[in-house]
């Protein structure tokens, strides 16, 4: 397992600086990192590598849902009398990919239901077709920052994703409660850092050319 505070340092050692360059604190170092990571993810989803990385995605095992009103979900098209769930709060960032959020399986909380993605017009009109009461496919879409549901009653739901957003809160795991942002794992595939870890080094390379404003930032990344 690679943390976040190695591939920081790893980063700054490769690039040789001190701790008290006025530009390269953890905090903007990880900026660096994660800017191009959702570069290079986006691309790997482009071409449909991604999903087969488990390493890369985590899981929150039990997400609260809540019912809501249609017009919310966007599907106001829906026949009265439709049930439209969604999670009760709102999600952790995901990374985004080539397709949108990097989200690999939304599921039952034992796993056994696997529902597929689709977007709130598409499924208003799934509805309106004439062997749409045969379909027992059960669906989700995303939608600032939450999923809904159309046609599940369930009180809870199990997501697997990439995410930027620190986790710890989700995994029903007490002892990652505690784990500061540096230690918690860095979910990238080996393969692509050396590529992500060049376009760093070489945007702090030209930031160290710049003449100082004399701003500082000794914050850290879990701050």
């Amino acid at each position: 397992m690679t943390t976040i505070g190695e591939v920081v340092s790893r980063v700054r050692n490769q690039f040789k600086s001190s701790r008290q360059d006025a530009f390269l604190t953890d905090r903007y170092i990880y900026s660096l990192i994660i800017k191009y990571t959702a570069v290079y993810m986006r691309r790997q989803d482009s071409t449909n590598k991604l999903m087969k990385f488990n390493s890369v995605f985590k899981t929150l095992p039990f997400v609260e849902l809540i019912e809501v009103d249609k017009i919310e979900a966007q599907c106001s098209g829906i026949k009265s009398g439709c049930t439209i769930k969604r999670t009760k709060a709102k999600l952790p960032n995901f990374m985004q990919g080539y397709w949108g959020p990097l989200i690999r399986t939304v599921s039952s909380i034992d796993g056994g239901i696997e529902l597929q993605p689709t977007q709130p017009g598409t499924y208003t009109s799934m509805t309106k077709g004439s062997t749409f009461r045969y379909n027992t496919t059960k669906y989700f879409w995303f939608l600032n920052g939450y999923l809904y549901f159309p046609n599940v009653d369930w009180d809870a739901i199990k997501i697997e994703g990439v995410f930027e957003d620190d986790i710890t809160k989700w995994n029903c795991d007490v002892e990652d409660d505690c784990l500061i942002r540096q230690e918690q794992e860095f979910n990238v595939p080996d393969f692509l850092f050396a590529e992500i870890e060049a376009q760093v080094l070489q945007t702090m390379s030209g930031l160290a050319k710049l003449p100082s404003d004399g701003k500082h930032d000794n914050q850290n990344i879990s701050r």
